[in-house]
């Protein structure tokens, strides 16, 4: 990524063409956000949708190695670099990919980032998209700031969670960052939030439930969903085979499913008004 002054044009031309952008939030780390954003693109991907998703997590990219396309690198040509494609619905692209390994660390302040971001969105051929998901790294800060400014007519936020009380405190301070930047929030998505015991079939509320649903209730936004604490998930993602691709029968995968269908009905919700 070159420091130079960039022409803020191509971005707005490469957004253009995308229908719909939706970002991925989280308060903090480890609640799952980027397994969220890899297997909701999947599922709308395999629901028909021209889709991408955009990585831009500067210094921990790690979408890639969840799709299994860590090892393969953007082409070039006249238009811009070319995303990975995961499938032929599903193009990607992510810091990961311009690294010259997968260990060198990315030391950069903010200025750098957004230079970054910018050329991510508008140096790549994304083409006509019908939905475009960005995973943002956990927090309030560069990333997150810099994308509300580059998106500002997306269609939303999705703001994903654990159950736990400690969570929920940082979930909350990402529902108020996302309403400071006026943006419209899509819903919650609380990750992580039952386990079913493979020997008895029992759920066990190992880091609690409910937490996401009383939050969504606390700040009048939807609900989108739950998606079980299971070994699969960890599995799929560390293999490169998505879970809803993997085991679509799974009770996870199930869960996956009925969230992407409640975004669909809140961004159509939102296209009638």
């Amino acid at each position: 990524m070159e420091n130079k002054t960039y022409d803020d044009s191509k971005v707005t031309t490469s957004l253009g063409k995308i229908k719909h952008k939706i970002l991925v939030l989280s308060g903090k780390g480890g609640v799952g956000k980027s397994t969220v954003s890899a297997n909701l693109a999947v599922e709308l991907s395999e629901k028909g949708y021209e889709v991408g998703i955009l990585d831009i997590d500067i210094h921990g990219p790690s979408i890639p190695k969840m799709l299994g396309v860590e090892d393969k690198k953007p082409e070039t040509s006249e238009v811009g670099m070319s995303p990975v494609f995961f499938s032929p619905k599903l193009k990607v692209m992510s810091m990961a990919f311009l690294l010259q390994d997968k260990d060198s660390p990315v030391i950069w302040r903010g200025p750098l980032k957004m230079m970054a971001i910018k050329q991510l969105i508008g140096d790549v051929d994304w083409g006509s998209l019908d939905y475009l998901v960005v995973d943002i790294p956990p927090g309030t800060g560069d990333e997150p700031l810099s994308i509300a400014q580059l998106i500002p007519n997306c269609d939303g936020a999705i703001i994903v969670t654990t159950p736990q009380d400690v969570a929920l405190v940082s979930v909350r301070k990402s529902i108020n960052f996302v309403k400071q930047m006026n943006m419209p929030i899509v819903g919650i998505v609380e990750n992580m939030s039952s386990f079913k015991c493979p020997y008895c079939g029992k759920s066990i509320d190992i880091f609690k439930t409910g937490g996401g649903l009383k939050a969504s209730k606390d700040f009048n936004v939807s609900f989108l969903g739950r998606v079980p604490l299971d070994a699969q998930i960890v599995r799929t993602g560390d293999s490169g085979e998505p879970l809803v691709i993997k085991n679509a029968d799974s009770d996870s995968a199930k869960a996956f499913l009925e969230i992407v269908e409640n975004i669909e009905k809140n961004v159509n919700k939102k296209e009638v008004k």
